[in-house]
């Protein structure tokens, strides 16, 4: 067996995959945060209780309703962004004047309300779902063996991620809603309905989280908790990238899930704080993030 520093081929691709997936939920993950927070200043604790609540929309899609995971890709994102819209209007809309303080507190009590009543009700014990069958099987690359779905997950993630990079920073869409966060006043005259705007902006970072949750339902199980042991290594991730960076919450997803993947390989001990290490350094030598602009 062929080695590469000092390290089989096979063990080290494969930990390097490993490593890109969770790279691909990260960056999915703090792209949905960066864009919320970016956007609408609002530092979404509840996130990772949505990307929950995607998995488990997908596993009702499919043992309630007979719709299996294609058409879970659809429905989850739309269903938990529809509950995010409703938590914004609500709830949220009323904090925009406070400190982020309390915009995080109030997401923070209602991830643990979710989590709570999920936990309830299907204990802790994760749910299986079944992988697609159009993605079963893998292929032989010859230094590893790449599973299908796993290589259908980073594929979509860099899509998703990309298209969203290229909504928000290219397009007249883009424009209008950078515009009526920036200077609602002044968007309001033009004639955009800045609230309106904010609620669905909202709603679209909370069904990105949810579009993750559906995807990762296969790799893992589907769980009450699975966005609670996920949302503090996402926050890192954004913090790394900066705070509202778009492109550098992406990136920094992709790569910090390759260094993981690399430090799982080299001194397993470490990986499970090695991003925290590299926040820590990241923060001392640039305050706002590697990608983030200092205010």
């Amino acid at each position: 067996m062929s080695e590469l520093f000092g390290v089989p081929t096979q063990a080290l691709f494969g930990q390097l995959l490993i490593g890109l997936i969770n790279g691909s939920f990260y960056a999915l993950l703090s792209l949905g945060l960066a864009v919320i927070f970016g956007l609408l200043n609002i530092i979404n604790f509840a996130h990772g209780a949505q990307y929950m609540m995607g998995a488990f929309c997908a596993w009702f899609l499919l043992n309630k309703l007979g719709l299996n995971y294609w058409w879970a890709l659809v429905i989850a994102p739309v269903v938990v962004g529809a509950t995010g819209m409703v938590i914004e209007r609500l709830m949220l809309s009323r904090l925009y004047q406070l400190d982020h303080l309390y915009g995080l507190l109030l997401t923070f009590g209602l991830a643990l309300i979710i989590q709570g009543l999920f936990r309830q009700e299907f204990g802790s014990t994760g749910l299986p779902y079944p992988m697609p069958t159009e993605l079963q099987g893998g292929q032989n690359l010859g230094f590893m063996f790449l599973p299908n779905y796993r290589a259908w997950v980073i594929v979509a993630s860099v899509t998703v991620c990309l298209g969203t990079w290229f909504m928000i920073e290219k397009t007249k869409l883009g424009s209008y809603l950078r515009a009526a966060t920036e200077n609602p006043q002044l968007a309001q005259a033009f004639g955009i309905n800045v609230p309106r705007m904010v609620t669905l902006t909202y709603g679209f970072g909370v069904g990105l989280a949810a579009l993750a949750g559906v995807m990762a339902a296969p790799i893992y199980s589907v769980n009450p908790l699975m966005g609670e042991h996920l949302i503090i290594v996402v926050f890192a991730v954004v913090v790394i990238g900066g705070m509202g960076s778009i492109m550098g919450s992406i990136i920094t997803g992709f790569v910090l899930g390759l260094v993981e993947g690399f430090t799982k390989v080299f001194y397993p001990e470490a990986s499970n704080t090695v991003i925290f290490i590299i926040m820590a350094i990241v923060l001392m030598i640039r305050p706002a993030g590697l990608f983030g602009t200092q205010k």
